[in-house]
């Protein structure tokens, strides 16, 4: 299940850095996910609730946020959200030279560290494209 091993590496990053800033536990980890992604939020979801067991993470709320496809045509410039499956071919002109701008997001945009002593903000994460 390609969902799992998303689940894996997201605890894992989050448990590194958890372990790295001395926070005991964490509260939510929010998602962006590309319609292009191939990922199942839903199946995320399950997933991400039995990678947390045992960690830093066991009882952390998971968000994730869609994200549309968005291609565009490199000849005449027009974009548009590509749907899924998506449509790559550029209805002003008919080209298929088209450029994909977003829907392949998997990005942890933010991470809510749940220390009972001092609960801080919300962490950014860092704007890293993974595809």
């Amino acid at each position: 299940m390609h969902e799992m091993s998303v689940a894996l590496s997201v605890v894992d990053q989050v448990e590194r850095a958890a372990h790295s800033r001395g926070v005991a536990g964490v509260g939510a980890v929010h998602l962006d996910v590309g319609e292009l992604a191939g990922v199942v939020p839903d199946s995320l979801a399950f997933c991400f609730e039995l990678a947390c067991a045992g960690t830093v993470l066991e009882g952390a709320a998971l968000t994730t946020r869609p994200v549309p496809g968005r291609a565009s045509c490199a000849p005449c410039g027009r974009a548009w959200d590509t749907g899924m499956p998506p449509d790559m071919v550029c209805a002003g002109c008919g080209s298929g030279a088209t450029d994909l701008l977003a829907g392949r997001e998997l990005r942890i945009t933010e991470v809510h560290w749940a220390d009972p002593a001092d609960p801080p903000a919300p962490t950014p994460a860092n704007p890293r494209k993974e595809s």
